[in-house]
């Protein structure tokens, strides 16, 4: 199927199990605005992990980890990561699913795993408050031992990376489409 000149191998992908783009980042990168996007320029349906959780839990993010403390929260998003069970669709997840090998291979298993990449300078402007975006923090940890933390983890886990400084969100689609099709 040709979806807006990008060759979309449906026969393909369903064969090899891979018909999911999952995108991966930190938060503010554009997972969850860029993914929605994506889906529908694809035609692709389109997951959240955090709104599933938030649906499921019937609680925010930041509520959970009030609740359940950070590794309580973690076990709740690597149960339900590991339980998705869609094909066609554009996954974005919480920024914290790199933590868990399991996780991880489940999604890769399934689909495209993009890292979105933002350096730290771009992803400062774009993110005001970690905990009320229910990011999940050691005690005292910042955006910038966050990123320090987290990077190594998206670069291992990532089969294509796109680099998203400067570009608004339909410039972002676009160079998705393009290195997917690489």
């Amino acid at each position: 199927m040709n979806v807006h000149g990008w060759k979309f191998d449906v026969k393909g992908m369903m064969q090899s199990g891979q018909s999911n783009i999952v995108l991966i980042g930190m938060p503010g990168a554009g997972k969850s605005t860029v993914g929605v996007l994506l889906a529908k320029r694809l035609g692709l349906s389109f997951l959240d992990t955090d709104v599933l959780i938030q649906a499921a839990c019937g609680k925010s993010l930041r509520d959970l980890i009030d609740e359940r403390g950070m590794a309580g929260f973690c076990q709740i998003e690597r149960d339900y990561v590991r339980g998705i069970q869609v094909a066609h669709t554009v996954i974005a997840t919480g920024g914290s699913v790199v933590y868990y090998d399991d996780a991880m291979q489940r999604l890769q298993a399934g689909g495209r795993v993009v890292y979105l990449q933002l350096p730290l300078e771009e992803l400062r402007r774009r993110v005001d408050d970690l905990n009320a975006r229910g990011v999940v923090l050691e005690p005292g940890q910042t955006l910038e031992s966050l990123y320090e933390k987290r990077r190594p983890l998206y670069e291992r886990w990532a089969q294509v990376t796109v680099p998203l400084c400067g570009l608004n969100h339909e410039q972002a689609v676009e160079t998705i489409i393009k290195t997917l099709q690489g």
